[in-house]
C-alpha cells in the first residue's frame, strides 16, 4: 500500500508527532508511504532522517502550492490513497482531488464543532473517511453535522518505553537541576491559557507549606510564557517552577518527575498524558472532554475539578501519603496505555481503516 500523508504545519506538536509515528510504523510493516509536508518544517526534517520519502512544498500560497503537488502526484496512479492530517491539508487535498479516487481520509483531533461555513462543510462531505482521535471528539464531530457513518475512532498512540530506573531518573534530573530529593511535578504542552498551567502553579504554591522541596517541572514553550512566570512570581514560587522551554528528547521530562499533572482544560486527546502514564507515572487530570477514556479514576490516575488548584494539590497529597498505592496507580497506567494507547495499537487500526477505505473505493 502507497498512502500520501499530508500535513503542512510547520511547528512539532502531538498532531505531528503522531503522523511521525504513522510513518515510521507503516514504512516498518513494509508500506511505502510518503509525506507532503512544508519546506522547513519539523516534520518533514524528522521523517527525512528516518528515511521516508517526503514532498516538500514551499510556504507561499502554501495550500494552493500543496493542491498543486497532490495533483501531480497522484498523476501516475501510484497513490492509493490521501490522508491528511490538519485544516490546511484538508483544504488542499479538497482543492486537488476528484470526485472519485484515490479515497480521501482526514483526521479529526480537536473537539470543536465544525464550521458551519459552506467551505468547511464541503471540505468534509469529500472525505470518505474521518478518523476521530477519540469517542468525544467523534461525538463532537457528529453532533455539529459530520457523517456518522464515515467516522473512525483509532486513538493516538505512544511508543512504550524501557521502565524507569534510579539511574535514569538521577541522569534526568541532573539534566533540568533537581535534586534527588525534590518532589517534582510535571507538565509537558504548549503554553497556552487553555492547557491549563496556571492551575499547576497555583496548586504548587498550596503545596509549599507541607512539601517545601516540590518544584514543578513545564516543558514546552507558547504566547502564555510571560503570563506564568509572573504569575509564579506574584504567588512567590517562581524559584521552584523550572520553565524548560521545548525539550526535544521529553522522555527526560517524564523520568525526572514524580507526578504528572495534565489539566488541560479542552482535549481532544492527550498525548502528553498518554506519554507520562506509559512512564508509570501517577498522574492527575481533570474531568471532562475525552480524559476519561485514558484514566479509570482512582485506578489509572486521579481525575479532579476544572480550575480548582487545591483538588490537584488533595491529589498530589493523596499520592505523596501512599507510596504503594502511587506505585500500583503507576502501573495500572502504564497496563492502560499498553493495553488501549500504544504506537502500535494506532499503527495497525489506521491500516485497517486504510483497507477499508480502499475496499470501498
Amino acid at each position: 500500500m502507497i498512502p500520501l500523508l499530508v500535513d503542512l504545519e510547520t511547528e512539532w506538536r502531538g498532531g505531528q508527532n503522531q503522523v511521525f509515528l504513522l510513518l515510521k510504523g507503516l514504512y516498518e510493516r513494509g508500506h511505502a508511504a510518503e509525506l507532503l509536508a512544508a519546506h522547513g518544517s519539523s516534520l518533514g526534517h524528522r521523517a527525512k532522517k528516518e528515511g521516508i520519502y517526503v514532498h516538500s512544498v514551499s510556504r507561499g500560497k502554501l495550500r494552493l502550492a500543496a493542491a498543486a503537488r497532490i495533483r501531480s502526484l497522484l498523476a501516475d496512479g501510484r497513490i492509493e490513497l490521501v490522508h491528511v492530517n490538519e485544516a490546511q491539508a484538508l483544504t488542499a487535498a479538497w482543492l486537488a482531488l476528484p470526485k472519485v479516487n484515490p479515497p480521501l481520509v482526514v483526521s479529526r483531533r480537536v473537539g470543536f464543532p465544525l464550521k458551519s461555513g459552506w467551505l468547511a462543510r464541503k471540505r468534509y462531505r469529500r472525505a470518505d473517511v474521518i478518523v476521530a482521535n477519540s469517542e468525544w471528539v467523534a461525538e463532537q464531530a457528529a453532533a455539529s453535522g459530520a457523517a456518522k457513518e464515515k467516522i473512525r475512532v483509532v486513538y493516538e498512540g505512544v511508543e512504550i518505553p524501557a521502565l524507569r530506573t534510579q539511574e535514569a531518573r538521577a541522569r534526568a534530573r541532573k539534566i533540568f537541576q533537581l535534586d534527588d530529593s525534590d518532589m517534582v511535578l510535571g507538565c509537558v504542552g504548549a503554553l497556552e491559557q487553555d492547557k491549563g498551567h496556571e492551575w499547576v502553579i497555583r496548586a504548587l504554591a498550596e503545596l509549599r507549606s507541607e512539601f517545601p522541596n516540590s518544584k514543578l517541572l513545564l516543558a514546552g514553550q507558547g504566547e502564555y510564557l510571560r503570563e506564568l512566570m509572573a504569575l509564579a512570581r506574584d504567588l512567590g514560587c517562581r524559584d521552584r517552577v523550572h520553565f524548560a522551554g521545548f525539550v526535544k528528547d521529553v522522555g527526560r521530562v517524564y523520568e525526572a518527575i514524580d507526578i504528572f499533572v495534565f489539566p488541560s482544560l479542552f482535549e481532544g486527546l492527550g498525548t502528553s498524558l498518554l506519554s507520562a502514564m506509559s512512564y508509570a507515572a501517577p498522574s492527575i487530570t481533570f474531568f471532562g472532554c475525552a480524559l476519561g477514556e485514558i484514566v479509570k479514576n482512582g485506578v489509572s490516575g486521579i481525575q479532579v475539578e476544572a480550575k480548582n488548584a487545591r483538588a490537584i494539590a488533595d491529589a498530589v497529597r493523596e499520592i505523596l501519603r501512599q507510596p504503594e498505592g502511587a506505585r500500583k496507580m503507576g502501573a495500572a497506567g502504564r497496563a492502560r496505555i499498553e493495553e488501549k494507547f500504544s504506537a502500535e495499537k494506532m499503527v495497525e487500526n489506521t491500516l485497517a481503516v486504510y483497507e477499508e477505505a480502499i475496499s470501498k473505493a
